[in-house]
């Protein structure tokens, strides 16, 4: 299985960030500077008030969904990674995107299980696959569902990385990779400053 996580963040701004612990309106002002149009990463934020109040309500099940596997957060708005490179990225890269966006990689093992759950594909997306349940794309075994880290590694044992053996019915324009929520966020925020630390060195 792929040892690291990936945190997209933009450019000029600092990693591990969580919009929902803001107040309402700091998280709506953030996201209408985020917002690029066409852009892979930031045109999701095109409907500031829309996304917020269906990213709290995917947190919320998100929690339930992991407290109900054993997880054991510390926090009931997680930090968003990915889970290796995913060809998605590379196939939807276009220049604003890659223009704004920088990344940080983040070894899986510095993460204590019962601080990391997954869902594929991204958490928003698995979601709308639920509400939607289009026959075409709906994958009721995947869709809406929260895994440890165990259960993750058992998918992937037997069916490859998304878009790498794991041939899924997911359209290409919607994220197409297996999303990591973890539920500590000093566990990545120490890692980002002693990284910073290093590099200051």
């Amino acid at each position: 299985m792929v040892d690291y996580l990936i945190h997209f963040y933009r450019k000029g701004s600092p990693p591990f960030r969580s919009l929902s612990l803001l107040p309402e309106e700091s998280a709506l002002s953030i996201m209408r500077r985020l917002y690029i149009k066409g852009s892979a990463f930031w045109e999701r934020f095109s409907d500031p008030c829309g996304y917020l109040a269906e990213r709290k309500k995917v947190e919320a099940a998100l929690y339930e969904g992991f407290v109900g596997k054993g997880g054991a957060p510390r926090t009931r708005h997680p930090l968003y990674l990915v889970l290796g490179r995913p060809k998605w990225t590379e196939r939807v890269a276009d220049p604003a995107t890659l223009a704004t966006s920088d990344e940080l990689l983040v070894p899986l093992d510095i993460i204590p299980r019962d601080v990391i759950s997954f869902t594929y594909p991204d958490s928003m997306v698995s979601a709308f696959m639920v509400e939607q349940k289009k026959p075409e794309y709906y994958e009721p075994e995947y869709h809406g569902k929260v895994f440890t880290l165990d259960e993750i590694r058992e998918i992937l044992e037997r069916k490859g990385m998304p878009g790498e053996g794991w041939e899924t019915k997911m359209p290409v324009h919607l994220a197409h990779y297996i999303e990591a929520q973890v539920w500590d966020h000093a566990v990545l925020q120490d890692f980002a400053r002693q990284r910073r630390h290093a590099h200051e060195q």
